[in-house]
């Protein structure tokens, strides 16, 4: 099938107009002008972006992944893929042991079916000071036994401390023993990803040469940028390092994104943090064992005076790039590139993440508002 397009979007420009022939679930040519041939589909105006990929994920659709179930992973998948999000990650949050641990082993099945792109564990490992929607009392020193033992239940078939379904861990490097689970999660092809953390410069400089490659929603729960003490920020802002940012006008200034979009071009990835009321009304909700109130679209921990910690967000992806290019006014090649290619790239997703032959056809119909009109999964058209 040969689609046309008046825009579509490479990782290096935009192609306009352009076309792309697909062959089953792969994308065979990308070009940019007439086709080879008549178009099977020509879809005018319209942009057409890379699938999304989110690796920052707890829910969605009035679900979450932090229950461990088939049934709400996959509700929590579908309400985010009719956002345009072909690719997703099962971020949880910090909880007991035994309950992480069963969740993980339930969301590797999704994980094996290649409805998830994989897992993400937000905790327990995190910093007391930065805490955030986490529970305090369940937070926990980077024991070496306890992070292999929750990799290990993403690895159901060998128990071992390989990656498995795991795929990404945030952690405080500050933590006692902060800087070894660093290099064991690198060691097992697990990215290590600093966040949560009250880390100086140098602490974080120590984890970032020890292999962490990822930085967790930039400024969100990190000790504030100084111009005498950078903190994690400062160290990420200079390194190789990928870094999170929440485009949803309540957890970064338009002006913040400017700025990191410009010092870290091709290294900046859109992630929601959604939770489960994103794409559902506001209401009460839980965040793993934490109840959230979400009033406005705004997810709060439940607080008498309704000002708790942020609880990760409502946003869907289609809605984080609309903000970052109207609102924050970033170039639209440079956003979708963050919100597809970047991300696939982090997580080293070879599969996906960009409109290039070899890739799965992973494709969002934008119309001229970059409102999303139709996606396609593996050359299959979902949704309406």
């Amino acid at each position: 099938m040969i689609l046309t397009a008046a825009q579509v979007v490479t990782p290096a420009r935009i192609l306009a107009p352009g076309w792309l022939h697909l062959d089953g679930d792969r994308i065979v040519e990308v070009g940019e002008g007439t086709p080879p041939r008549a178009p099977d589909l020509d879809l005018g105006d319209m942009t057409v972006s890379p699938g999304f990929v989110d690796l920052h994920v707890h829910g969605g659709g009035g679900a979450a992944f932090d229950t461990g179930t088939a049934e709400s992973g996959a509700a929590v998948v579908a309400a985010h893929l009719s956002h345009g999000t072909t690719s997703i990650a099962a971020s949880l949050v910090t909880d007991t042991p035994e309950r992480m641990a069963a969740a993980v082993r339930e969301l590797a099945l999704l994980v094996d079916d290649g409805v998830l792109a994989g897992v993400h564990l937000e905790g327990p490992w995190l910093s007391p000071h930065r805490s955030g929607a986490h529970q305090p009392g369940a937070l926990t020193e980077p024991d070496p036994g306890a992070v292999e033992a929750l990799l290990g239940a993403g690895d159901p078939s060998t128990g071992s401390g390989r990656r498995g379904a795991v795929r990404m861990v945030t952690l405080a490097p500050e933590l006692p023993g902060g800087t070894d689970a660093v290099r064991l999660l690198t060691d097992v092809g697990v990215v290590a990803a600093v966040g949560h953390t009250d880390a100086t410069y140098d602490q974080a400089r120590v984890a970032i040469d020890a292999g962490a490659r990822v930085g967790t929603h930039l400024f969100n729960a990190m000790r504030p940028l100084h111009h005498r003490e950078p903190g994690a920020v400062g160290a990420l802002l200079e390194s190789p390092a990928h870094v999170e940012l929440i485009a949803d006008g309540v957890h970064l200034h338009p002006a913040v994104l400017r700025t990191v979009f410009a010092a870290k071009p091709g290294r900046c990835i859109l992630v929601t943090d959604a939770m489960a009321a994103a794409g559902a009304p506001d209401g009460d909700y839980l965040l793993g064992p934490m109840e959230v109130e979400v009033r406005g679209g705004v997810a709060r921990l439940a607080s008498e005076d309704g000002d708790g910690p942020i609880a990760g967000s409502t946003l869907t992806m289609d809605a984080a790039v609309r903000y970052a290019v109207r609102t924050a006014g970033l170039p639209l090649v440079d956003v979708l590139h963050a919100a597809s290619t970047a991300p696939a790239a982090a997580w080293g997703l070879a599969d996906v993440g960009a409109l290039a032959p070899g890739r799965r056809a992973d494709l969002v119909v934008l119309d001229d508002g970059l409102e999303v009109v139709r996606v396609m999964r593996g050359g299959t058209w979902v949704g309406p």
